[in-house]
């Protein structure tokens, strides 16, 4: 059985450093983590759930309307170009396009569109699409109907 040598000081022996280091880097990757949760906190976290859920359900009426109305949509993108498809009932010159990315609300952005034709409209992004965006078309502020989807570019 191995004892300690009483004339060496603590600091200088094994078990005591041993048993230091181990809390010391629980509490190292604690703050890391701690570092890591505040720099990049979720954008999918909402707190006023109760307005957030008024405001779906109003979403889900104008989809409603939109699936009444027999209206529908495709979108295709080349480059900086969106060129939507739209069936139905529409004859509005502009509509809105709102482009959602799912984990980043930074990359969100919405888009006019122009009619180029009967059914179809063309609009310019600010950058290249590529993966994975939640799109929404209505006929902007206070449109009775949306159309929304989503696409792989």
């Amino acid at each position: 059985m191995a004892t300690l040598n009483s004339s060496t000081p603590w600091y200088r022996q094994f078990w005591p450093w041993f048993l230091i280091v181990l809390p010391g880097t629980v509490v190292i990757a604690s703050i890391y983590t701690l570092v890591l949760a505040t720099r990049h906190a979720d954008d999918l976290v909402v707190d006023e759930y109760y307005r957030e859920g008024l405001s779906i359900n109003r979403q889900l009426e104008r989809t409603r309307a939109a699936e009444n109305l027999g209206i529908d949509a495709t979108l295709t993108a080349e480059g900086r170009q969106v060129d939507v498809r739209i069936t139905g009932p529409i004859d509005q010159p502009q509509l809105r396009l709102l482009l959602s990315h799912p984990m980043e609300s930074a990359r969100d952005f919405k888009v006019p569109l122009k009619m180029i034709g009967a059914g179809s409209y063309r609009g310019a992004v600010p950058q290249a699409l590529s993966g994975r965006w939640i799109w929404i078309i209505d006929a902007g502020d206070g449109s009775a109907w949306r159309v929304d989807g989503e696409q792989y570019f």
